[in-house]
């Protein structure tokens, strides 16, 4: 992520329909986002945090993550979003997933990469088992939304699991 993304990513916070199904914090001026991202520590192994371009035009169109990366556990988590909404079911997404798992698996040495989803969230669902991961769980009412609680489903892909 540059300076120049913080404005991009700052937009699609402001869109209730981009951050539907985010865990997201209250709005924030756009000079906010900015010191917050100045502020911001470096990628590592434990976090890192990644734009999504469109090959084509080199667009910014999303914002994908491993968090709580663990060389002991071989685990981390993934965090995944499209901003730009005529971007949405034309693949992408799935495009990224599969880049940032692959990378995690053979750079990072992972063993699983797990994410939660908002069981309503019909198409994030299809596109991760598109790309292999399985349901592991369903955390009950663990998600507040649209004025009120949702289930959840754990996913997990596991290192050769992936399509």
């Amino acid at each position: 992520m540059e300076a120049s993304d913080v404005e991009s990513l700052w937009r699609w916070n402001q869109d209730p329909e981009v951050v539907r199904w985010l865990d997201h914090e209250p709005p924030q001026s756009l000079a906010s986002a900015e010191r917050r991202f100045a502020e911001r520590p470096r990628n590592s192994f434990e976090s890192t945090l990644l734009m999504i371009e469109r090959r084509s035009d080199r667009r910014l169109i999303g914002v994908t993550a491993l968090r709580d990366a663990s060389p002991i556990d071989g685990r981390a988590e993934l965090d995944i979003y499209l901003g730009e909404k005529d971007c949405w079911s034309q693949g992408y997404g799935s495009d990224a997933l599969r880049a940032l798992c692959r990378w995690g698996f053979d750079r990072l040495r992972l063993h699983s990469i797990a994410l939660w989803v908002v069981v309503e969230n019909a198409a994030a669902v299809r596109a991760y088992e598109k790309v292999g991961f399985q349901r592991d769980g369903r955390h009950r009412e663990c998600f507040r939304g649209a004025g009120r609680w949702h289930d959840m489903y754990l996913m997990s892909l596991l290192e050769g699991e992936l399509r």
